[in-house]
C-alpha cells in the first residue's frame, strides 16, 4: 500500500481520532511544562512585580486582600519530534511495515501542531524530511516517506545518535524504529541521546525470518549488509541456538529500555500496523 494512497490516509486520520479522544490529540500524555507563564491550566498566584503582563492580575484576590497578585498557568509546549527510521539493508523485507509506522506518528505529531524531522539511518544519518510543522505540510510527509530507500552496508546506532545531537540542540522526544540488530549494540547510542536530555521511545519491528532458522545441512551465507559470503553447516542444535541468541537479544533491549526509563513496543510485520499505533496511545502515547 502507498502512504499516499487515500485509504491509507483514512487510517491514519482514524489513529489520529484516537489520539484526540485518549491524549488530547497529542502522542505524549504529560507535556505540561514545569515553567509558568500566560497557558491554558491554572497553577499558581504570584505577587505582582513591575513587568509583569497586567492583565494576570487578579482582582478578586486585590479586593479581599489589598495585595495584587497575578495567575500563573502551566504552559503546554510543542514537541519536535526526531524519528529515526532504520534503512539498513537488513530492513528489506520490514521497511515498508516501519514506514507505515513512522508515518502514522508523524501524522498525528503534525495534527497536534508538533514538528517532524525524520532521517534514514544506517552508519550514518540522511534526511528523509526536514524539520517540518503543520497539517498542511503532512502530504509532503508522506511522499517522502513513501520514496524513501534503504541504504548503506551496515548500522552504527551510537554514531547516528551523535549525528542527531550534533545537528539538533533542542531537547525533543526521538522515535528509532528498528529491528534493533545493531552490530555495534544499541546501549551507547540509546545512553548518548539521553545524555543529551532526548526523552526516548523504541519500536522494534521483526518479522518471522529474524526469530526462526529454517535452514538446515551446507549452505552458503550472504550478509544482507556487508555482503560478507560464509559456507555453514547449520545442525538441528545450531537452528536453535540461533533462535536463542535472538530471544537473548531481544530480552536485553527490553531490561536495559525498563532500566533506562525508555519507552519500548516490540512487534512483527505480520501485526498491523495501526494496531501497534492503537497500543501506544492507549497505554498513554510516547511514555516508557
Amino acid at each position: 500500500m502507498l502512504l499516499t494512497d487515500p485509504a491509507f490516509i483514512r487510517r491514519l486520520e482514524s489513529l489520529y481520532l484516537l489520539a484526540r479522544k485518549v491524549l488530547g490529540g497529542t502522542l505524549r500524555a504529560d507535556r505540561k511544562s514545569t515553567r509558568k507563564g500566560a497557558g491554558i491550566s491554572f497553577a499558581d498566584y504570584s505577587e505582582y512585580s513591575i513587568g509583569d503582563d497586567h492583565r494576570a492580575i487578579d482582582w478578586r484576590v486585590y479586593a479581599r486582600l489589598d495585595s495584587l497578585m497575578i495567575k500563573l498557568f502551566e504552559l503546554e509546549e510543542d514537541i519536535i519530534m526526531y524519528f529515526l527510521l532504520d534503512s539498513s539493508k537488513s530492513m528489506d523485507s520490514k521497511f515498508l511495515y516501519a514506514r507505515q509506522l513512522v508515518a502514522a506518528l508523524a501524522y498525528i505529531a503534525l495534527h497536534s501542531m508538533d514538528k517532524v524531522v525524520i532521517y534514514g539511518m544506517a552508519e550514518e544519518l540522511i534526511v528523509v524530511t526536514k524539520p517540518t510543522l503543520g497539517r498542511g505540510k503532512t502530504l509532503g510527509v508522506l511522499q517522502n516517506l513513501e520514496v524513501a530507500k534503504p541504504f548503506g552496508v551496515g548500522t552504527d546506532f551510537a554514531t547516528a545518535a551523535r549525528q542527531l545531537c550534533r545537528w539538533h540542540k533542542k531537547k525533543g522526544m526521538v522515535i528509532a524504529v528498528s529491528d534493533f540488530f545493531f552490530p555495534g549494540g544499541f546501549e551507547d547510542g540509546l545512553k548518548f541521546l539521553q545524555w543529551n536530555n532526548h526523552d526516548l521511545f523504541c519500536i522494534q519491528v521483526q518479522d518471522s525470518e529474524d526469530r526462526k532458522c529454517r535452514l538446515k545441512g551446507d549452505v552458503e551465507l550472504q550478509c544482507i549488509e556487508s555482503g560478507e559470503l560464509r559456507q555453514l553447516t547449520i545442525t538441528n542444535s545450531e537452528a536453535r541456538a540461533y533462535e536463542q541468541a535472538v530471544i537473548d537479544w531481544n530480552d536485553r533491549l527490553s531490561e536495559f529500555c525498563a532500566t533506562q526509563g525508555i519507552g519500548l513496543v516490540s512487534t512483527t510485520t505480520d501485526v498491523p500496523f495501526d494496531r501497534i499505533i492503537q497500543s501506544i496511545l492507549r497505554r498513554g502515547g510516547l511514555v516508557s
